[in-house]
């Protein structure tokens, strides 16, 4: 693979000058899952390099999405009238979740133990947690599916990019104070996560279709709780943690507008990819929702990707994405109706070009890091200065 450098020599210089700042307030962080953590980490072979630890965590969640799409593609399989996925998968996934979850949460330990943290690390870990955001949430959606007591396809397709957006958030209050306050609702997603895959193995999907109070649904709570931890908490805290920052001038923006650059390509995004969703002439979302939300989940993983390195090389944001030009293209392709018969292969066409183009992209940040900082990305070994 030949390497390109994306990363700049002004922000290579940045990250030199970078100091990790987080606040992680979370009770069930801090008083249950990081003494868990503890206990974990003290266990691991000190050789092991944390950026492992954090892929290995990663691979997981991919794992989960592989075996999913296996046995429910089109997300129908908890429907009535269809072939359920086998309880062993759900007590997998419940498993695999928690090992990504535990893993994501040792990594730094892990680095802080061996005397080997870099930002090289933090870009890493977070990078991948960015694009771990479409695997678990398109994983958890077959417990529910899209049948008549599921969850539609649409709805989905939104909750989604709430998810995204919540995550892009984050990273734009860091970009904005300076400090990475870590949400809420990420632990207790994930402890919520892996229980209940454990307890849909042992009853059944169908108890998920049965309502559970009056007529509220379990999906209209699954629904609740996501779009509540990000209205009612992830969203009010980050705009009150740069109103702060503001206040106190310590904001590291000069103006308005360059505080908000970074939702530039977001939103386009979001536009773009909801107008394929209206104007498509087969009704790809409901065609192909697979493939369409790991074409959304990797895109937001892009700009969010470029977002946290200019946020840790303390360089200005990049207005727009390269990704959004091409990408525009092949929604007015669709939009032109020039695509109906093709409209599937043109989907799967741009969602691996922009697949590939994002791994060849994290590889090559990975690389020139690893050369600028005279590491090995997955070895605790130095490399030889002969």
């Amino acid at each position: 693979m030949a390497f390109y450098e994306y990363v700049t020599k002004e922000q290579l210089a940045g990250f030199d000058k970078y100091k990790y700042s987080a606040v992680d307030s979370n009770p069930l962080s801090v008083y249950v899952m990081h003494p868990f953590w503890n206990s974990v980490v003290k266990v691991l072979p000190t050789w092991l390099a944390p950026n492992l630890i954090t892929f290995t965590g990663f691979m997981f969640l991919v794992l989960n999405f592989l075996m999913l799409a296996f046995y429910d593609y089109d997300f129908d399989a908890s429907g009535a009238g269809h072939v359920h996925v086998p309880s062993w998968v759900w007590v997998t996934a419940g498993l695999f979740n928690f090992l990504a979850y535990t893993l994501d949460g040792v990594d730094g330990k892990q680095a802080r133990r061996t005397n080997s943290s870099t930002p090289l690390g933090e870009l890493f870990d977070h990078g991948l947690d960015s694009w771990a955001c479409i695997f678990f949430v398109a994983t958890v959606y077959s417990i529910f599916g899209r049948g008549q007591a599921g969850v539609d396809v649409a709805t989905l397709y939104f909750i989604l990019w709430v998810v995204l957006f919540s995550f892009i958030l984050s990273h734009w209050e860091k970009y904005n104070t300076g400090v990475l306050f870590l949400p809420w609702g990420y632990d207790v997603s994930q402890v919520t996560i892996s229980i209940v895959y454990i307890i849909t193995a042992v009853v059944g999907v169908e108890t998920w279709h049965v309502p559970f109070a009056w007529n509220f649904q379990y999906r209209d709570l699954f629904t609740v709780m996501i779009l509540g931890c990000s209205f009612a908490v992830t969203l009010p805290m980050s705009l009150y943690n740069v109103f702060k920052a503001y206040r106190s001038n310590t904001l590291k923006q000069d103006s308005l507008y360059e505080s908000f650059l970074p939702f530039l390509s977001p939103v386009l995004l979001f536009v773009l990819s909801t107008l394929w969703v209206l104007l498509s002439p087969t009704d790809i979302l409901e065609l192909q929702p697979r493939v369409f939300f790991l074409m959304v989940g990797t895109s937001s993983c892009v700009i969010c990707c470029k977002l946290i390195v200019c946020q840790m090389s303390n360089t200005r944001c990049q207005p727009l994405s390269w990704l959004l030009l091409p990408m525009g293209l092949v929604v007015l392709l669709v939009a032109s109706g020039m695509a109906v018969r093709s409209e599937a292969l043109l989907l799967y066409a741009w969602t691996a070009t922009v697949v590939l183009g994002h791994i060849h992209y994290g590889v090559s940040v990975v690389h020139q890091l690893s050369d600028h900082f005279n590491i090995f990305a997955f070895s605790l070994k130095k490399p030889s200065t002969d």
